[in-house]
């Protein structure tokens, strides 16, 4: 499983910020005004990937001080690469003070993934098997099986207005994707390797099995682009934005794919998103109880299967928002387990403030957090089984009589955030069920919502 970034300079702010434990903890909070800059390096190791290394860094601006910890400009940019070809390159902004009255936000992004999850449609009615890696006799056993080759190109840029009442809001946006999707290459992610710990040839893998049934259709196999036009409402009482102790945060967004703006007529289709979001104070200014409720669904049309692991909101706050499994949905599940044509989801978390600190001349908190997630196929993408399944394995090598349901996870994390805004995020989740796989550590940015 992939090692994900950042974590030596966590443990070096941690042992800072305790290094530096006396009254500070007692003082009030100091109020930042002009540029703050967060700077992490981006050092990481993966089996398959290779070495990752680049940087990250997030600019707030908050004018004269009067508004903290609320900013008039948040910057985020990040360049990190694998030695085996994947990255990631992205810009992020985010400001209430470019247009009068308009929230903007916009995202530039160029991920590459040499290894992206793949294991069907209808979440417990596609066989994930942990055991056939222990299999001698299954030719296909081996991390890639599960994976495909995926770049992706994207733009997206959404405004956000007030009504009336100002706890009431409108969005409209639009998103640019254009995805290129290939099998695993093999032969480079081999490359350097000793003979055993080399990937099998897995033929493709699951991807290029569901092309040859028919389940992956030859106008979709290698991706394409589209143009998603986004409108919606919102309902906003929340009293800090990067982890609220009270209020509510609740969107309903339409999604529409024209076929005039880049995708063909086949695959023409609106999705509906609804997210609801609680914050409850428990103890002033330590522990809140927060949940999130949420399901997409196709309205009309037929959305092509490089897009139903996507998932639509109005607030990106990390490089990609795709599930459900993984670190922004389904902590401790793998990664797009759960992919159908309607989802639906929850998370519940209890979060405790328990130490400010004062250090580098910023302000600081630690949070521990404690969690459960859930979510399953609401409505399925048709699947015919084949008939013919390769010698010497059977449809029930990849096709399931078990019916969908509930899929969950529990887990703890770690936040440490400096200035309010810019939170250095720990998870480790454990799936319920080792259909889901077993377990899944990230480590990012902010809060899951």
């Amino acid at each position: 499983m992939r090692k994900l970034i950042l974590l030596a300079a966590i443990l070096f702010t941690v042992t800072g910020l305790f290094a530096q434990q006396t009254s500070d903890d007692k003082k009030a909070e100091k109020v930042k005004s002009g540029w703050n800059v967060g700077g992490l390096p981006v050092v990481a190791y993966d089996t398959d990937l290779g070495f990752e290394y680049g940087a990250l860094v997030n600019l707030f601006h908050y004018g004269d001080g009067t508004i903290y910890p609320k900013y008039k400009h948040n910057v985020y940019a990040e360049v990190s690469r694998f030695t085996k070809g994947s990255g990631i390159n992205r810009l992020f902004y985010d400001s209430k003070y470019v247009i009068p009255g308009l929230r903007v936000t916009a995202d530039l992004s160029y991920l590459t993934d040499k290894m992206y999850d793949f294991y069907g449609f209808n979440g417990y009615e596609s066989v994930f098997n942990l055991d056939w890696a222990d299999d001698e006799s299954a030719d296909y056993r081996s991390r890639a099986f599960y994976k495909y080759d995926r770049k992706l190109l994207r733009f997206t840029t959404d405004l956000q207005g007030k009504l009336k009442n100002e706890k009431f809001g409108w969005v409209a946006g639009i998103g640019l994707y254009d995805f290129k999707i290939d099998t695993v290459d093999v032969d480079k992610l081999n490359r350097g390797k000793d003979e055993a710990d080399k990937l099998p040839y897995v033929g493709g893998g699951l991807y290029q099995r569901y092309i040859n049934w028919g389940l992956i259709g030859e106008d979709e196999k290698n991706g394409g682009f589209v143009t998603y036009l986004k409108v919606g409402a919102v309902y906003d009482t929340r009293d800090n934005e990067p982890n609220p102790m009270k209020g509510m945060w609740t969107e309903a967004v339409i999604t529409y794919a024209p076929s005039f703006l880049g995708i063909g007529s086949k695959y023409q289709h609106a999705k509906l998103s609804i997210i609801h979001r609680q914050y409850f104070t428990l103890v002033p200014e330590r522990l809140s109880f927060v949940y999130r409720l949420g399901y997409q669904g196709t309205l009309f049309g037929t959305c092509p299967f490089y897009l139903q692991p996507n998932m639509t909101t109005i607030f990106l706050r990390g490089a990609t928002n795709e599930g459900l499994g993984g670190a922004k949905s389904l902590r401790g599940i793998i990664r797009n387990r759960v992919v159908g044509d309607g989802i639906a989801y929850g998370n519940f978390e209890m979060r405790w403030k328990f130490a400010r600190f004062h250090f580098i001349n910023q302000n600081f908190y630690l949070s521990l957090n404690a969690f459960v997630d859930g979510g399953q196929v609401v409505r399925k993408v048709d699947v015919e089984v084949p008939n013919f399944i390769e010698v010497p394995y059977s449809p029930s090598d990849y096709f399931s009589n078990d019916k969908e349901k509930l899929h969950t996870s529990w887990g703890l994390g770690l936040r440490v955030v400096m200035n309010q805004n810019f939170v250095i995020v720990v998870d480790h989740g454990r799936a319920m069920t080792k259909d889901d796989g077993l377990s899944g550590t990230y480590i990012g940015l902010n809060f899951l919502f």
